[in-house]
């Protein structure tokens, strides 16, 4: 097709008028702050896509061979050829691989409307070029310094001349022609070859060591002769007394065309680094989710009656987490960890009280109900979404405020899609491989990578440290096993089985496997919520067979401890919790009892004898006589004595039992008296005379007014009902395929509205782009009800009931009562409008 039926455009908006809805959609998907709100036109949209706001999240997203891309427009000439392009990326040697890749980088750019125009007229949008472009205050990451004609742009035109005349280009007194002729020398080169070979050795150092940046470099009022011959040949120009900056075109001659060091045209590979049997890899994850779920059930129960005080700033305090921490036997990292996921799964939350503190939510009360596997997966969809970062808990903000768990501060908008794409690149490697987690760091940073300098060698970017976080974390939550994809982990970001390794396996952990350079799948795309779902399903059928079955029976031994060889039943786990203590935790759990346990059991209503049946029925050996005895004592002396409320009172058939108590110094502090030879009195409540007995070494029953046992059991506390903490998106959401329909379809109506040809009449008045069109009412009737009968189609401007002003192209159907009706081209059906609110009316011109 000719050249005369697609002129070039003239602008972004010109350009973008000339895609298609499908290029234009894509556009929109893939910079979704242009969309909100919808703009009225392509030109807005151009305009909004060339804001300063915009254009940096835009550049901030590409990979770094599109970025280096626009970093070689931005040096290169407004226009700009995509032969030139092709030079500044791959050099005078044209490399294979950096010119392969081009065509491709260039395609991301025009898409993101970062770059508009054919390939003979290249243009970079002007913010991009500004915040690209080398300048002392930004220096640019290609380390080019100012062109020649910006570097001599306050130089005296006798300077100019002086050069000239030096490097023998013919004397001319206009300063712009003698520029052009110094950047035509400097960029041909056959001359600059044979310039720079006259040049003395100790120059050629210098400009060795500012070739590839940073280009400025001091000098003194009286510079050494290596400098001299520079400065004498405008090889180095002054910027600045006491500075000078090595030209554009001589560092681009002596780097042979190239804008960068090192192009990088091909993402890093993630390569395996050792890999296990993918049946290995699954049950050692499936192991790890069990313990997960194991972990988080102990710190909800540890926090059932009410958990630690909320900090008045919010969040967990730093002994609180301590104390947590050996709670789980983890260590503080990770324990805050576990109470972040707890949290982000909805879990756990405050109760919102006067005396603030953390406690269960209803919901953990029916997560408990769900199977084993359902709850995991809960678990993992719930860390996967959140944009809490545990990481950074014992941080500062920007504030240098503490950073604390469960606190404020702690969400990372990238952290979900840091999390879904280091998934992606584990599960693109064949079963049961595990990368080097640098070459996942490396591919990361390749996607996306830095923007702004490090202020340390050793500072990792935030994406870096996000993906280390989730590397650790996916192997803690089960999803990993000996760090590669398990496949509920492939399963639950919808990620389909990888093909097996084509290669022997290694004998040990530690066996490399071979390299193969492979390019990898395109990338994953979260999953919509229907997907996700599905895939939700998917993940925990693949897990609940992999799970160990819960066991009904302990092993009880002479040493007053019992074995638990596996995961318990619930209903056994949790009457065994109140008999025994946990003494150690891990494949197996020991439990002790002790005195004070078995009093627990009975002050939950146990009776000796439950107890002596629970045991038989669910050990695997003999109960033995030892514990058979422990619980016979302790249930002789329980309720031996009595408290109740008076302030409070003890009573005991046996006198000689109080007598003992009287007699004993401890119980000063309770202030008892007799008031009949089996009931003393205290002036201490209840709840402390029963604590001071039993500190006394006695096991007193609580009783109520009417003198019945109570039987104590620990209640719940629950907050009221809590919604899990949303994520904190990052910029706008990512817009769905009806939205983007619809945005396009009123884009281009209001493109047409605003850019519909218009008849010249002898009392119109120039408009300036996007005014509304201004007529009387009488000419705005006589105009419409002409249009009835022509069936022409008519320019308006219209102003709804909110005040919104917008143009639109109508054809006028039938005028009457005020209104017309008419068929709406911009909204593709048929509408009524007030006359009143029509601004005025314009006669579009004929095709």
């Amino acid at each position: 097709m000719s050249t005369e039926d697609h002129p070039a455009p003239r602008s972004l908006a010109e350009a973008l008028r000339g895609r298609d809805d499908a290029s234009l959609a894509a556009l929109l998907r893939s910079r979704p702050d242009l969309i909100t709100p919808v703009p009225t036109d392509l030109t807005q949209l151009a305009t909004r896509a060339g804001t300063r706001a915009s254009v940096v999240r835009a550049l901030e997203r590409l990979d770094r061979f599109a970025l280096q891309t626009a970093e070689a427009l931005a040096v290169a000439a407004d226009p700009s050829s995509y032969d030139e392009l092709l030079g500044l990326m791959a050099g005078d040697a044209r490399d294979p691989e950096v010119s392969a890749a081009l065509p491709a980088a260039l395609a991301a750019l025009r898409e993101q409307a970062l770059v508009w125009g054919a390939d003979d007229r290249l243009r970079l949008v002007r913010t991009a070029r500004e915040l690209l472009a080398p300048s002392p205050q930004h220096p640019s990451p290609t380390g080019l310094g100012p062109s020649v004609r910006e570097a001599t742009a306050g130089m005296s035109p006798g300077r100019i001349q002086e050069i000239v005349a030096t490097v023998g280009l013919p004397s001319t007194h206009d300063s712009v022609s003698a520029v052009d002729a110094l950047t035509a020398l400097f960029t041909h080169r056959r001359k600059m070859k044979a310039m720079l070979a006259k040049a003395p050795a100790e120059s050629l150092e210098v400009l060795e060591r500012l070739m590839w940046g940073p280009p400025y470099g001091q000098v003194t009022h009286d510079p050494a002769p290596r400098l001299r011959w520079l400065l004498d040949r405008g090889l180095l120009l002054p910027t600045a007394p006491g500075t000078v900056v090595l030209p554009r075109e001589v560092a681009l001659h002596l780097r042979a065309g190239r804008a960068h060091r090192a192009p990088e045209p091909l993402p890093p590979a993630v390569e395996p680094a050792a890999t296990h049997r993918p049946q290995v890899v699954d049950s050692t994850a499936a192991g790890q989710a069990y313990t997960a779920l194991a972990t988080v059930e102990e710190l909800l129960k540890d926090w059932d009656e009410g958990g630690p005080a909320v900090l008045r700033a919010g969040g967990l305090s730093v002994r609180d987490l301590k104390r947590t921490a050996v709670a789980l036997d983890v260590p503080e990292p990770v324990a805050a960890f576990w109470v972040e996921l707890a949290y982000a799964a909805g879990l756990i939350a405050s109760d919102g009280e006067a005396d603030e503190r953390y406690a269960a939510t209803p919901a953990y009360d029916a997560w408990l109900e769900r199977p084993v596997a359902e709850r995991w997966t809960r678990l993992a969809e719930a860390w996967l979404a959140a944009t809490r970062t545990s990481g950074v808990v014992g941080g500062r903000d920007a504030k240098e405020r503490a950073l604390s768990a469960l606190g404020p501060g702690l969400d990372r908008s990238a952290a979900p899609e840091v999390r879904h794409r280091v998934l992606a690149l584990l599960a693109a490697l064949p079963e049961g491989a595990a990368p080097d987690p640098e070459a996942v760091l490396a591919r990361l940073r390749w996607e996306r990578p830095l923007r702004g300098p490090r202020t340390s060698a050793t500072e990792d970017d935030l994406r870096s440290r996000l993906a280390r976080w989730t590397l650790a974390e996916a192997e803690l939550l089960g999803l990993t096993g000996r760090g590669a994809l398990s496949a509920q982990g492939r399963a639950l970001i919808g990620a389909s089985p990888a093909a097996p390794a084509a290669h022997p396996e290694p004998q040990g952990p530690g066996d490399k496997l071979p390299v193969h350079h492979h390019r990898t799948a395109a990338p994953l795309t979260p999953l919509s919520p229907p997907e996700q779902a599905v895939a939700a399903a998917a993940a925990t059928r693949l897990l609940a067979p992999l799970l160990p079955e819960p066991l009904d029976h302990v092993l009880l031994q002479a040493d007053l401890t019992a074995v638990a060889p596996g995961p318990l039943q619930r209903p056994l786990a949790d009457v065994l919790g109140v008999l025994a203590d946990v003494e150690s935790k891990g494949g197996a759990t020991v439990y002790r009892f002790t005195p004070g346990s078995v009093r627990r059991a009975l002050d939950a209503g146990r009776s000796a004898s439950d107890l002596h049946a629970f045991l038989a029925q669910h050990s695997r050996t003999p109960v033995p006589q030892p514990l058979a005895y422990l619980i016979d004592d302790v249930a002789r002396r329980h309720g031996h004595l009595r408290v109740g409320a008076a302030s409070a009172y003890v009573r005991c058939d046996d006198d000689t039992v109080l007598n003992e108590i009287l007699a004993d110094k401890r119980a000063g502090a309770l202030r008892l008296r007799r008031l009949a030879p089996t009931v003393l009195a205290a002036q201490a409540d209840p709840a402390t005379l029963l604590d001071g007995l039993r500190a006394m070494g006695y096991a007193p029953a609580a009783e109520s007014a009417e003198g019945d046992v109570l039987i104590t059991r620990a209640h719940a506390h629950r907050t009221p009902p809590r919604t899990a903490p949303e994520p904190v998106p990052e910029g706008p959401p990512v817009p769905d395929a009806t939205l983007l329909t619809a945005a396009v379809r009123a884009i281009r109506a209001g493109d047409l509205a605003s850019t519909a040809p218009r008849k010249p009449t002898d009392t119109a008045v120039p408009l300036a782009p996007g005014e509304l069109p201004r007529t009387s009412n009488a000419e705005t009737l006589a105009t419409m009800q002409a249009a009835v009968l022509t069936g022409e189609a008519l320019w308006i401007g219209y102003v709804n009931a909110e005040g919104s002003a917008s143009q639109r192209v109508i054809a006028p159907v039938r005028v009457e009562g005020g209104f017309v009706t008419a068929y709406d081209h911009t909204a593709d059906e048929v509408r009524t409008y007030p006359l009143h609110r029509i601004t005025g009316v314009a006669e579009l011109a004929d095709e």
